[in-house]
């Protein structure tokens, strides 16, 4: 190289310099795309190997499921759904009840006595056994106003899948506040508690009435933290942080009712056994948005302002705002937006370097 260097002109030296380097380049792509094409070959070889092993395992689990029927599956799933009330979460198990026999899956309704939110110890039990040996209603949907039931306490092998949905907790006393006095367009004609009342929620605050008291925001901690009397004690600084860590550890998802289509589209993604055409059934259903309370009125700047001085409220919007960040964490990696549409992610991990090779 030296010797072609003395020997050739200056431009001529360029010139094979730019050919050496472009030649250099051109097979540094080319190796890059051979690898490239490896890669994809390898991905496809693994996704091959993953069908045939399903495939398999589909084979065994089918002669399984004929020769022993205690096999555990799909067919012994059981959601619960312990409602918080004034949450939506009536428009919401309408779905479940209109999905319920095209997916083949049981709803039941959790029906206590004066709706009271603490089941007795006797009846914790009766509800574990009820709910993890009824196999005759399996699958199963249970909705209820119920506080969190941790069934890892009664030895429970495979506990049941929790999920909720919460909302601002202004929005939700005012809403209760208004239930009360004039019901809702899902059945008008029942006769409510405060029937006859016509104070509007901002009159009762301005008089330090009961029924728009501070200590009435205090339900959704209890309701994620559970059957604890910790939990039911007003402004307990324990019930905020158990209600915190059962909604992470405890809830397979916690939406709220600002963004509850968002909640219906993930679960379809994630429960599809369930939940299977209900993001079409929220969007064009005639039950998605049914209940509605009547003669609500918004509340004024004011009666906010008096009622977020309290260290109820501080401690009942700052679980609201734990449970809207971690929705919307689990939302950012569910769901994308295009052209102000939102659409489940496809599956984003798979399998490869399976051995033995068979």
């Amino acid at each position: 190289m030296g010797l072609l260097r003395v020997m050739m002109p200056p431009k001529l030296q360029l010139l094979a310099l730019l050919a050496f380097a472009v030649a250099m380049f051109f097979l540094e792509n080319q190796i890059q795309k051979l690898e490239e094409s490896r890669g994809k070959l390898e991905r496809a070889i693994a996704r091959h190997e993953v069908r045939e092993i399903e495939q398999r395992h589909a084979q065994d689990g089918l002669r399984e499921r004929e020769s022993s029927s205690a096999a555990d599956g799909d067919d012994d799933l059981v959601i619960i759904y312990n409602r918080v009330p004034k949450t939506a979460s009536t428009s919401f198990t309408n779905i479940a009840y209109d999905l319920c026999g095209k997916n083949h899956f049981h709803v039941l309704h959790i029906n206590t006595t004066k709706n009271n939110p603490v089941m007795s110890i006797q009846d914790q039990v009766r509800f574990v056994k009820n709910v993890t040996e009824w196999k005759e209603m399996k699958p199963a949907f249970y909705h209820g106003h119920v506080s969190f039931l941790d069934f890892a306490k009664f030895g429970v092998k495979r506990k049941p899948i929790y999920i909720n949905v919460i909302r601002d907790p202004i929005e939700r006393l005012v809403s209760y506040y208004y239930f009360l006095r004039f019901g809702d367009d899902y059945r008008p004609g029942l006769r409510r508690r405060k029937q006859g009342d016509k104070k509007t929620f901002d009159e009762c605050v301005a008089a330090g009435g009961s029924d728009c008291a501070p200590e009435k925001l205090w339900l959704q901690i209890p309701f994620f933290c559970g059957h604890y009397s910790e939990c039911w004690i007003v402004g307990s600084q324990w019930a905020l942080e158990q209600a915190k860590y059962n909604l992470v550890n405890e809830y397979l998802l916690v939406g709220v009712t600002e963004e509850l289509e968002d909640f219906v589209m993930m679960l379809e993604a994630a429960l599809p056994q369930f939940f299977r055409g209900a993001t079409e059934l929220y969007k064009t259903g005639k039950k998605s948005h049914l209940r509605k309370t009547s003669e609500k009125k918004p509340p004024t700047k004011e009666s906010i302002a008096k009622l977020q001085q309290s260290s109820i409220w501080k401690m009942e919007n700052e679980f609201y705002e734990f449970a809207l960040e971690q929705f919307q964490f689990v939302r950012a990696h569910a769901v994308r937006e295009k052209d102000g549409e939102l659409y489940v992610l496809a599956q984003n991990f798979f399998y490869e370097k399976i051995y033995p090779k068979n």
